[in-house]
């Protein structure tokens, strides 16, 4: 479980501070400036030098060529303005339209002669042929889309308007972007196409146009007012746990049809925490958010309070039949109590309806405490002091993950020893006797902060790189001394707030684990060195939001390079090579979520949403030409 806790990784970070006055104002280098590399226009007029021998060159007719050359020269700029004006076009081919217009008026005098009727007929047909060119090149000008870089004309300081000239787009782009002009709302994922250009590439989000929200609460479906029973839930294990179990809770409920009691928190975890869920959320909004799903409530009715409830543990990974098959059971006593909430509940094979609502439980209606969100909103903030950027770490090198894990790399034989002990300890651990290298080999233990400093570098993000630790005290004593001499600016919890602001939640790990949430949500980039609860649940959110940049590091592979570095046998450049292409595909674009030969193989819902609250844009042949109409008439009107 990855919650806060007073780091003293960063303690010798610039940002540390004081009580007395809080986050010191310090100077710091940019991070990754976008450069914008300007390009001038390419449009050029034709020579006169170069027209006159274009005209000669027709032999017996280059007399008159060189004749209306000759007497058209003082308008030649003016008339290429207006072909552009008219026509749409660009200066080059106004001047090959212009070249047109000379030799219609060579051959009208050529036909004029009378000699004799072929002549005339060859004539005719000439100009047929030049008048259908003539036309087509005005079509192709029709069919540009005029725009400037958001799709809206501006208007100049001199009053003329200005526009990019681009291309038509096929079929399906334009219905994208007709659609996204008609019914723009926070659901749709439409990246700024220019401002992603500026951005470098290590702070690039995944393309997720074609990508959607779509977790609206259907709007002819309501809740029955009468219920089977009540249920009392208890959330187990650490914060980001609890959050996804209570989320399965309230899916249960409606299919159930019960109503849902204020869940209670556990108490009894690793971290011993004594917040209950009104001290971490905000009960009043998330009974407000879903009272057209579900019936929530602060406690049960006095009627019922003195009824001893019957006590279950729901299976783990349960379909929606084993729960309906407990109702009777609800009937029966009116308060049934769940004494489990982790993982009780599928991640796939469940109706939509369902699956929206698992995700506008999670997404919508768990909102934490104001005092939370208004402290995660200050920490945001000082880490984007002067517009920078910055990365997310979730470094789950913490004393419980090693002791569970068993995982002891770069720590000594004391260290080592503390954490075989405490694995000892907890009973509810099952493996006790564990091979510390052949797990680290396997991509079984946490990254180390040297490791994760390789990582960071070989993927290009410079020395400079704002860094916030989403994670406990980073266990043994100088771990993260490697990590501090790549990057400087490291910070946490800890050092960015004010003891004054920290002191409500010091005492209380699941509201320091929730402010890390927070930073971690709204960070440019999210990486997370092991595969725990709050890196699921961190994952899905950021996919839901847009698919932000988040970085999956492949621990196996990246051991077995970081070990050829380290004994020789491949240089540093190749090493940044090889961690560049290992990971091109591991940045957090869209991708189904993958099913697994058994529930417990499955990739976790929560962790990727896609299916079920995100979707996709797709267009059917006769849709996808309604769009493309529809596009068409909008681009006459601009014009």
């Amino acid at each position: 479980m990855s919650n806060g806790g007073p780091p003293s990784s960063a303690g010798g970070s610039p940002r540390l501070v004081s009580s007395a006055s809080g986050p010191t104002a310090t100077t710091r280098r940019r991070v990754g400036d976008a450069m914008d590399t300007e390009r001038g226009s390419n449009y050029s007029g034709t020579s006169d030098d170069e027209e006159s021998s274009t005209c000669t060159a027709g032999g017996t007719g280059g007399h008159h060529c060189h004749h209306c050359h000759h007497n058209h020269h003082k308008h030649q700029q003016a008339m290429r303005y207006s072909h552009r004006k008219v026509f749409c076009l660009p200066e080059s081919m106004a001047g090959k339209v212009e070249e047109m217009v000379c030799w219609t008026g060579w051959i009208g005098q050529w036909f004029r002669s009378k000699k004799n009727l072929s002549r005339r007929l060859i004539g005719l047909l000439m100009l047929m042929a030049i008048f259908s060119v003539f036309v087509k090149v005005s079509l192709i000008g029709s069919h540009f889309m005029m725009e400037d870089h958001h799709g809206e004309k501006k208007d100049s300081g001199n009053g003329i308007n200005k526009f990019l000239l681009k291309p038509r787009r096929d079929d399906s782009s334009i219905a994208h972007r007709i659609i996204a002009e008609k019914d723009p709302d926070d659901d749709a994922f439409m990246p700024d196409k220019h401002l992603l250009q500026q951005t470098p590439e290590i702070w690039r989000k995944p393309d997720s146009e074609s990508y959607y929200k779509c977790i609206t609460h259907p709007k002819n479906r309501s809740r029955t007012s009468a219920v089977n029973g009540y249920i009392l839930v208890h959330a187990n294990g650490g914060l980001n746990q609890m959050r996804t179990g209570i989320c399965d809770m309230i899916a249960v409920a409606k299919i159930m049809n019960a109503a849902l009691v204020l869940p209670s928190l556990d108490h009894e975890s690793f971290w011993t925490d004594p917040s209950d869920f009104k001290d971490i959320f905000n009960w009043r909004h998330f009974i407000a958010a879903l009272k057209d799903d579900i019936v929530v409530i602060e406690s049960l009715p006095p009627k019922y309070a003195a009824v001893k409830p019957l006590v279950k543990a729901p299976i783990s990974w349960s379909k929606a039949s084993y729960y309906r098959g407990e109702i009777p059971l609800l009937r029966k006593h009116k308060v049934l109590q769940f004494t489990h909430t982790d993982s009780r509940l599928a991640n796939n094979g469940l109706a939509s309806s369902i699956q929206r609502l698992r995700c506008r439980a999670n997404y919508e209606a768990l909102r934490y405490t104001d005092e939370i969100e208004e402290l995660g909103r200050t920490l945001v903030n000082r880490l984007r002091q002067n517009s920078e950027k910055y990365i997310a770490l979730h470094l789950r090198y913490e004393k419980d993950m090693l002791a569970f894990t068993g995982c002891s790399h770069n720590l000594t034989t004391k260290e080592a020893e503390e954490l075989r002990v405490m694995r000892y300890n907890v009973k509810h651990w099952k493996e006790k006797e564990i091979d510390s290298e052949e797990r680290r080999i396997q991509g079984g233990c946490p990254m180390s902060p040297r490791e994760a400093a390789l990582f960071l570098k070989a993927m290009g993000y410079p020395p400079s790189t704002t860094i916030y630790i989403v994670a406990g005290e980073i266990y043994g004593k100088n771990s993260m001394d490697a990590f501090r001499a790549e990057y400087p600016n490291v910070f946490s919890h800890s050092t960015l707030a004010t003891e004054k602001e920290l002191e409500p939640f010091k005492p209380y790990q699941n509201r320091l684990a929730a402010l890390d949430y927070l930073v971690a949500l709204e960070s440019d980039v999210f990486v997370y060195t092991y595969d725990g609860n709050m890196a699921k649940a961190v994952q899905g959110h950021r996919r839901f939001e847009g698919f932000r940049k988040t970085i999956n590091p492949d621990r196996q592979n990246f051991v077995r390079l970081t070990d050829q570095l380290d004994e020789g046998v491949i240089s540093w450049e190749a090493f940044c090579s090889e961690v560049k292409i290992l990971h091109a595909n591991r940045l957090g674009a869209p991708y189904p979520r993958q099913p697994g030969e058994f529930p417990r193989l499955e990739e976790n819902f929560y962790a990727n949403p896609y299916p079920g609250c995100v979707c996709r844009t797709t267009y059917n042949d006769e849709s996808s030409n309604q769009d493309l109409r529809r596009s068409l008439r909008l681009a006459r009107k601009i014009r």
